[in-house]
Order: structure tokens, then sequence, then C-alpha cells
């Protein structure tokens, strides 16, 4: 969500800009690597990378991007446009070369309206694209024609094969809102309590709706970054208490429950990753693991029967400096522990901000250099937080914004559309690493510290026969790399790059060959097995 996102960030990245820059942290007692900024042996000679197979982390569940907010008009676009957007996202087709043909997202974010679209102006949000349909009438009648761009989209991601699809909306319907719009008034909460049971129901109501289209709903997200204040009209939204947010669950869990539903519900899209673990900026905001999951607090929600044993942030504003956006991992993944069985999902993500002076979220770059940014955002959630998902926010943005993986033209009827680098570059990890897959300790030149220029992840398959990697060469040079499981050589059997030249190109391997070249300024998977 970007207007308020980038009025409050200015703000906000004072407090994590502190020195840092020479801090090493230790692994901590799982054995988690941690990435430092340490120089790990690396001369110029081969670098050997390590698999260690029976040093496992979390289970992947999905990796994923919404809808919000071009789906609306992209899904009622020309046939031909609209499917090649959606085989980019979705598809796990390879082409006759080897290519992927799209980056094989394994969850789908489907934006439920709040009606500020029906509103037209007097809905105060004055960006006609960030307005919303809604399926609820204002005579409380449900109309499942709405949202129907969107619902063409979701119904895309189904056929080629994508595995979870989740609802959230940023607004509850204008009809039950306080303010009667989309958007709240002085950072107050926009649901009054006497309409928890009625936004639970609604709730309930569209997911029943989605499911006669053949649409099944897998997960609900009732709220989304509570910290923040929503009042300035720039889009659908509404902030909430961790005491309102309980509630909330608790209304729709009752729903779900009546409607014999089994959709989970997700909490709490939290508009940053230290709300997660301390109170911050926001009182009664934050500190939400030990609000929800701890039985002695008064919020607590952990034993509600269709609440996912996850819990949800955002990662803005905490991903620069290097070694700061490795300090704040750190702390979330210690808070994490202290619930057994508490997943992370790093639920939206897109490059805001001045990002202590790395890159600036404002101007669209179809280039390499955001894509290396998000790679190395995706490597320390995946690695640090230890997440389980990794959600992207615009999956189609018309915006002079890194915020898209696919830009289009604003045009609402037809119009072009442009591949960006981060698109292919998120596919080199949500096209390979599949839901089930494993997260794997790897080591660079025997030591379990890495450094940013050159990152590396593990992940092997469900049946233990494939192992992916992914290398993030943020450096000016290439890097020759040879790969060994489990201390024994192992051939590469599949090589896709990302880079200025190459979008998630396959790159043909000699049989038996151990060592590949990394090239500068790119970002590859590396697929070996037994």
């Amino acid at each position: 969500m970007i207007s308020r996102k980038m009025i409050e960030g200015r703000f906000f990245f004072k407090a994590f800009l502190f020195l840092t820059s020479t801090l090493l942290y230790a692994c901590q007692s799982s054995g988690q690597e941690k990435q430092v900024a340490t120089d790990t042996g690396d001369t110029g000679d081969t670098v050997k990378i390590n698999v260690i197979r029976n040093r496992t982390y979390q289970v992947i569940e999905h990796f994923g991007a919404s809808d919000a907010w071009s789906g609306q008009f992209v899904g009622l676009w020309p046939d031909q446009r609209k499917n090649a957007i959606a085989e980019l996202l979705f598809s796990k087709e390879f082409d006759s070369n080897g290519k992927p043909k799209g980056i094989g997202l394994s969850l789908w974010r489907f934006n439920i309206g709040a009606g500020s679209a029906e509103q037209g102006e007097q809905s105060g949000i004055s960006d006609e694209w960030r307005r919303a349909e809604s399926f609820l009438s204002p005579d409380g009648s449900y109309d499942w024609s709405k949202q129907a761009g969107q619902v063409w989209l979701a119904k895309a991601a189904q056929e080629f094969g994508v595995g979870k699809l989740l609802v959230f909306p940023n607004s509850p319907p204008v009809t039950m809102t306080t303010t009667g719009k989309a958007f709240a008034d002085q950072g107050k909460s926009n649901l009054s309590e006497g309409n928890y049971v009625a936004f639970g129901d609604y709730l309930a109501e569209v997911i029943k709706g989605l499911g006669e289209k053949g649409l099944q709903v897998d997960y609900v997200s009732p709220v989304n970054e509570p910290q923040w204040d929503w009042s300035d009209g720039g889009q659908e939204g509404t902030p909430f208490r961790n005491s309102e947010i309980a509630e909330i669950a608790k209304a729709v869990d009752h729903a779900l429950a009546k409607n014999n539903l089994t959709t989970k519900i997700d909490l709490a899209e939290a508009g940053k990753i230290n709300y997660l673990y301390e109170q911050a900026d926001k009182e009664g905001r934050g500190e939400q693991i030990t609000d929800f999951f701890n039985p002695e607090s008064s919020n607590f929600i952990g034993d509600l029967k269709h609440l996912s044993r996850t819990i949800s942030a955002h990662s803005y504003f905490t991903t620069s400096p290097y070694e700061s956006a490795v300090q704040q991992r750190t702390a979330l993944n210690s808070a994490l522990k202290t619930v057994e069985g508490l997943r992370y999902w790093m639920s939206e993500y897109c490059i805001l901000g001045d990002n202590a002076g790395e890159i600036n979220g404002s101007g669209r770059d179809l280039g390499i250099d955001p894509a290396l940014y998000m790679a190395r955002v995706i490597h320390n959630d995946l690695t640090v937080s230890d997440a389980s998902a990794w959600h992207w926010w615009l999956a189609i943005s018309p915006y002079n914004y890194k915020d898209g993986l696919i830009y289009i033209d604003k045009e609402k009827g037809d119009g072009d559309f442009y591949e960006s680098k981060m698109l292919w570059g998120l596919g080199n990890y949500s096209r390979f690493i599949r839901p089930g897959y494993q997260r794997i300790a790897v080591e660079i030149n025997n030591q379990k510290q890495q450094r940013p220029e050159l990152l590396v992840s593990a992940y092997q398959s469900e049946n233990h026969k494939e192992v992916i990697l992914v290398l993030v060469n943020s450096g000016i040079k290439d890097v020759k790399a040879d790969f060994s499981d489990d201390g024994v050589s192992s051939p590469v059997t599949g090589l896709y790059i990302t880079s200025n030249e190459l979008s998630l190109e396959s790159v043909r391997m000699d049989a038996g060959i151990s060592d590949v070249t990394v090239p500068a300024r790119s970002i590859v998977t590396v697929v070996i097995g037994k």
C-alpha cells in the first residue's frame, strides 16, 4: 500500500539507521545461518558451496502476489493480453529452449473491495485505480457479478495450478464503516464493535460466494497493516488495535464455523516486522506474537479453531542498511521461537522509501538493480526470519514506482504490458522452490557466515532427490562456484540466470559438471540432485 507508507516511511527510517556495520551476528542455538558483512575468503578463486542435508529449517508453503489494484481492469482486457499476463505469473511450464514460461506462483491474493468504486469521486479516494468494488450492495444483498476482472484472474491462477487462494479486505464494506467511506478519520478504527459480527458474517458470505464460482478460499486475512492511520484517502484501509483485532478474529472464526467453512484466518499483516515482537512507536498495536499467542494475554486467540498457526508481517522499512535488516529479522526469529509451532509469513513487500540510500522506491525500473535488492530481501526473510511464505505486493502495476512484477499502461480497457527483472528474479525462487520444499544448511568455503555481495540459500524437495540453490551475486565480478552435496561433488543438472541480459534463461550444462560461473549482478538458480 503505497500512499500512506511513503508518508510514514520518512519518519520510520530514521529509527533504523544505527551503526552496525562491523557487528557480527552469532548463529542461534538452532544452527541457523546469519548473514553478515564479512569476507568469506573469496579472492577470485572458485567458491566452494556445500549443502548439508541433515541441518534443516522451515518448510516452504508458498510464494505469492496480489491482484490489487490493476486486476479489476486487466482481468477484463482482451483475451490475448490477459492470458499472456496470467501465463507470466502462474505458469510452471518450460518453452522449447528450457526457459520457464512464467514464475509459477503458488498462492494468489484476492483483494475484497469495500465499495469505494461504486461511490466514485464521493469515495474520497482520488485515484480510481485504488478504488474497489464490493460484492455487498447497500440494500444488504450480494451482487456476484462484481469484481469480475479479479475473479477471472483468480480462476486463471487456479487453471495454471496455483494451489492456494487468500482473500483480504483493506477495509470493511462502506455500509459497515463508521465514516461511510473505505478509509478512516483521524487514525481511528473505521469499524465499530457493534459491527464485528456483521463483518465476520460478510467475509464468510464472500468466501461462500467465491466457492460457488469454483474458487476455494484457503485463507482469509481480515485486517491489513493495522498500525497505519489510513486517514488520507490514498486507498482503502483502516487501523485497528490488537484488542480490536482479537475480537474481529473471534467473529470471523465464529462465522466460518457457523457456515461449515474450512478457510483459515491469517493474522495480522503487520505494517513492519518489528511490530510482531515490540511495541515500537505504536502502543497497543505491537508485540503481536505475545499478544495473540500467549495464553496469559487478554488478547489471546491462539486457540481459535480456524486460526492458522501462522503470523504475518510486511518487510517494509526494515530492509536497509543490511546489518539492520539482519538484526531485526534475528529478533523476529527469536520471538517466533517462544510460541511452539508458530510459522511466519512475509505477506507483502515492494520497494518503498529511500532504503538508507541503497535504492529509491520512486521511479519504474525494469532492470536488474531492483531485482537484486528484492532478492536480498527474500534471502534475509527466508534465511534469518525463517519465513515459510513470501508474497510480493502488486503483481501488476500501472505506476511509476518499484512496486510491480509486470507493468502496464494505465488504461482500463486495454494496453501494453512490460516484464520486469523483479518478475524473473522472484521466479528464481518461486518457480523452483515448490510448496513442501525444506530449507537446508549451506556453507561457503566451509563457513556458515555470508557476505551481502554473495548470498546463497538451499532447499531440498520432499523426496530429497533434488536440491535448489539460489545465488544472489550483487558484486561487479563474476564468481566461479563449485557445488557439493554433504561434501560429495554434485553435478549441476539445471542452471537459470536472471541478469540485465537474461530473464530466468536456462543455460545448458555438460553432464557431470559441478561448477558454474555466476555472472556479476545476477540471480542464479542451480539445481543439483542425487
